[in-house]
C-alpha cells in the first residue's frame, strides 16, 4: 500500500480553518463570544457526533495525528476516516451555525 505513504491529508479550505480558528484561539478574557463557542463546540464533539467521527476528530485536531496514523490505530481506511472527519466537521458546523 504504498499510496498510502504518498497521500496527503491536509485539509484546507475554509471549514478547516475555521474551526481550527475556534479551537485553538487564544482566551484574552474579552472575548465571550469564542468562550462560548468553545463551549458550544465542546459540547458538540461530545453529544452530536458518533462515537467514530469524535475519535477521528479528536484524533486528528487535538492529537495532531493525520488521516494515515489515525486510519493505522483505528484499523480502517484513510478514505473513511476522510469521510468521518469530513462528516463530523459538517455535522459541528451546522450545530454552530446558530452561533456565528
Amino acid at each position: 500500500m504504498p499510496n498510502r505513504e504518498r497521500y496527503s491529508d491536509d485539509f484546507t479550505g475554509k471549514a478547516d480553518e475555521s474551526l481550527r480558528a475556534i479551537l485553538f484561539s487564544e482566551d484574552d478574557g474579552d472575548n465571550d463570544r469564542i468562550r462560548r463557542m468553545k463551549r458550544v463546540l465542546a459540547k458538540a464533539i461530545n453529544t452530536e457526533l458518533t462515537a467514530k467521527q469524535r475519535n477521528a476528530i479528536m484524533l486528528y485536531y487535538y492529537e495532531g495525528m493525520n488521516m494515515v496514523q489515525i486510519a493505522e490505530r483505528l484499523g480502517i481506511t484513510f478514505q473513511a476516516v476522510s469521510r468521518m472527519i469530513s462528516r463530523g466537521r459538517l455535522r459541528l458546523f451546522r450545530v454552530l451555525q446558530y452561533y456565528l
